[in-house]
């Protein structure tokens, strides 16, 4: 123990005998790893932010999508398809099955919600963005059309005003609920029901502004009637999906064959014929996206640690360096008694301190940039201890491979010859 103290003293006294070839060497692992600790913060602070957004919607959530005609293996929890294939719940069996192409229409609302038992609630949406105007602002901005359920759905809290009704929707009013964030960029005053917006060209009058959540979706977002989307902007009869409210998580596996059932005498499927449309639930969606930006974090992640091998490479180069400059204090320690696994040791542990520091420097690096994406660029970042961990160990381990060989270099020296070096 004594021994490691004091070849730990007597690294730090080399490095700091050239301070700045020091800091330049360290400059690669500062880098390398200061980018894989936010590189990661990144990918676990918008799987946090996606995650937390599905979740505030509720697990009993389902969404219904018209088919695409995919193939998919039909498995335990959710069919799994090809490029574009989406996760259609329901049915357990383990085979393959072509899904059809199909559409989805107001009817088939209608039809799930009369005849649906376990659930609590059900909307039609279609989502596109159109031309929102007022006064002189002008921009492009999401509008949601959907029946009155989606507010209560997706637990949406008015600020002013009101939700617009099933009357609403039955006459294909021109009544807008526009988000706080839309508020605040087009009026600039917080009471606003009544005024008149424009929605690729036509009036809409605003009904009610939701209350402030932190997301897009909903600050940034204009909902109108379901009725009023498709005959006046869309021109269409079909809807882009439905969303399904089970009564609770525990009744989603009852309310997919349900609506299964129910979509499957609307579009007059047969038995055996595959499903015109697919169903996912919030829980399959949850764990996708946690996989995908899992994947997209490592991928990172795994780029940014290049640095760290280059930084490795500076190590080794300023070690083998070293060696040489200091060729004939390795001979006088050879004559004095020191064996090779000591000089070996010497080299190794100065290699090694040299990446520790650098590390150590790379976290704090990796903070202050976290700290400036936060509060300049708006990221969500989350740092945690698994990548610091990992980041400060692969730079140590770095340290002690690159190190290793400059060290035995040093360690073979002769100390005759060590002692001639000028």
């Amino acid at each position: 123990m004594q021994r490691l103290i004091e070849n730990i003293r007597v690294a730090f006294q080399s490095l700091y005998a050239s301070k700045l070839r020091a800091f330049l060497t360290m400059l690669g692992i500062i880098i390398g790893v200061g980018a894989v600790i936010t590189v990661m913060a990144v990918g676990a602070g918008a799987q946090q932010s996606i995650l937390s957004n599905i979740q505030s919607m509720g697990t009993n959530l389902l969404t219904v999508s018209p088919g695409r005609g995919n193939t998919q293996f039909r498995g335990g929890g959710g069919d799994f398809g090809g490029p574009g294939a989406l996760f259609a719940a329901g049915g357990g069996g383990g085979q393959s099955q072509q899904s059809a192409r199909g559409d989805l229409y107001l009817a088939d609302y209608q039809a799930i919600k009369d005849n649906a038992t376990t659930i609590s609630g059900v909307a039609a949406v279609i989502s596109r963005a159109a031309t929102v105007a007022y006064m002189g602002a002008s921009s492009q901005i999401s509008i949601t059309a959907s029946t009155e359920d989606i507010f209560g759905i997706r637990n949406y809290k008015l600020d002013q005003g009101n939700f617009f009704n099933s009357g609403d929707v039955t006459e294909g009013s021109n009544v807008a609920v526009i988000g706080s964030q839309v508020v605040s960029d087009y009026f600039g005053k917080s009471d606003v029901i009544g005024e008149t917006i424009k929605i690729n060209g036509q009036n809409f009058t605003v009904a009610g502004t939701l209350q402030a959540i932190g997301t897009i979706e909903q600050d940034n977002a204009v909902f109108i009637p379901i009725t009023t989307g498709q005959n006046k902007f869309y021109g269409t009869k079909t809807v882009n999906s439905l969303v399904v409210q089970s009564q609770s998580k525990d009744t989603v596996n009852q309310t997919i064959d349900e609506v299964t059932s129910i979509l499957k005498q609307q579009h007059q499927i047969a038995a055996g014929k595959p499903n015109d449309f697919d169903i996912r639930s919030q829980t399959q969606m949850l764990q996708t996206i946690s996989t995908i930006t899992n994947t997209l974090s490592i991928a990172l992640a795994g780029i940014a640690a290049i640095s760290l091998l280059v930084g490795g490479i500076g190590i080794m180069n300023i070690m083998f360096v070293s060696v040489t400059e200091r060729t004939r204090e390795i001979g006088i320690r050879k004559a004095i008694g020191a064996k090779n696994r000591d000089v070996l040791t010497q080299f190794l542990t100065e290699s090694i301190v040299l990446s520790v520091i650098g590390g150590i420097l790379g976290i704090l690096f990796a903070v202050l940039l976290s700290f400036i994406l936060r509060k300049f660029a708006g990221f969500n970042m989350a740092i945690t201890a698994s990548p610091i961990i990992l980041a400060v160990c692969f730079s140590t381990v770095i340290g002690l491979i690159f190190g290793i060989f400059p060290a035995m270099r040093a360690a073979r020296l002769n100390p005759i010859e060590a002692l001639r070096y000028e």
